[in-house]
């Protein structure tokens, strides 16, 4: 069962994507300071203030009638959003009044959805003439804090990769072709399930891959599956399972809490019995629609994981299985082959360096007609 929490970022994440009616009335229902406590967590997530001088920034969000008040803190030790008191919001560097309505939906809505027509931006002891000669140095985390806002989809996959710590990018270069894959469903409301979140054997490590696609698909609810149990890397939007990618039963509970899902990456053990065991178990709960990739298939050629070297077509490894898969394609074509379960349900595939993209999907076109000879 998810929780309420879980939920109400759902429903704020399919209502950002309606109109300020509908919007206005999921705020009212779950409560504007809970939506504000949910809103500045993203924004805190998103902002990347390190390197930026300490400082304190109060948000005024605003709904009918009320104002809910937020301080963002920037200090030594990390970065905050908490309820202002009235001592807190009197020593603020900054303050921002904004629609919550309006900060929502900059936040969790669709491409180009965002406006800051009803921002208004106050500054501290900015009455000076030298204020005028040098910035603030309130504007430059200031200034991030709003881009989280108004520029969700702006950062690129591969900054993302390098800000998160992940090895997608430097020691792989995958953002080029996962970001010609997912740049065009970036903003849809996804349901995302990567294997495998790193750190090994450590349950406080991992989870920068996990944390770096949180952030590229802003709308979307982020699961991760390892054997170790890392469930204590879980934030808002990015729930962390455990279990055994070589377990059918271990995989069919995972879907159980997950549902339908959009896009599945396989980034886990890379030994070519679990990476078949996977997909076979997984690749039902992918919607028509929906993309799963496999990475590092540079393993289907290494002994110690399963892969052999000289035999391209056996089916036993991570890429023959797939090539396999690509006849699969033209099956209406193909007079007296067996027929496969993914024949009809896998529309395309794409192979790059180490990894490989299947698109599921009908394919169901049709062969060549009856009276054009075969032989």
């Amino acid at each position: 069962m998810r929780s309420r929490a879980v939920g109400d970022i759902e429903r704020l994440v399919h209502a950002a994507g309606a109109g300020d009616g509908v919007l206005a009335e999921s705020i009212e229902s779950i409560g504007a300071e809970a939506v504000a406590r949910i809103v500045m967590a993203e924004v805190v997530d998103r902002a990347d203030l390190r390197g930026c001088p300490p400082v304190a920034v109060s948000f005024r969000l605003r709904t009918e009638g009320t104002i809910t008040e937020m301080i963002v803190d920037k200090s030594g030790s990390g970065v905050t959003a908490h309820p202002a008191t009235a001592a807190a919001a009197s020593r603020t560097d900054a303050t921002v009044e904004q629609s919550l309505v309006e900060v929502v939906r900059g936040v969790f809505g669709p491409r180009g959805a965002g406006s800051s027509a009803t921002r208004v931006l106050r500054w501290r002891d900015i009455d000076g003439p030298e204020s005028f000669g040098r910035p603030a140095l309130a504007f430059e985390p200031v200034r991030r804090l709003l881009d989280s806002i108004d520029r969700p989809y702006h950062t690129s996959l591969a900054e993302w990769c390098v800000r998160s710590g992940s090895d997608k990018w430097g020691v792989h270069q995958y953002p080029q072709h996962y970001e010609r894959h997912f740049d065009p469903i970036r903003d849809r409301p996804l349901t995302i399930l990567e294997i495998g979140v790193g750190g090994y054997d450590d349950p406080h490590r991992g989870g920068e891959s996990l944390r770096m696609w949180k952030r590229y698909f802003p709308r979307a609810a982020i699961f991760g599956l390892d054997i170790v149990d890392k469930t204590a890397l879980s934030t808002p939007r990015l729930t962390v399972l455990q279990g055994d990618q070589s377990s059918a039963t271990d995989l069919e509970r995972v879907v159980r809490a997950t549902g339908p899902l959009d896009i599945i990456i396989d980034d886990g053990s890379h030994i070519s019995a679990h990476v078949i065991t996977a997909f076979h178990t997984l690749f039902p709960a992918l919607r028509d629609g929906g993309v799963y990739v496999v990475e590092d298939l540079q393993t289907s050629y290494w002994p110690h994981f399963g892969g052999k070297s000289g035999a391209y077509n056996d089916i036993s490894t991570s890429m023959g299985f797939l090539k396999a898969m690509l006849d699969g394609l033209n099956h209406e074509e193909i007079d007296g082959r067996e027929p496969a379960p993914t024949d009809a349900a896998i529309k395309g595939m794409h192979f790059y360096h180490n990894m490989a993209f299947l698109e599921k999907g009908e394919n169901r076109d049709g062969g060549a007609p009856s009276w054009l000879s075969r032989i």
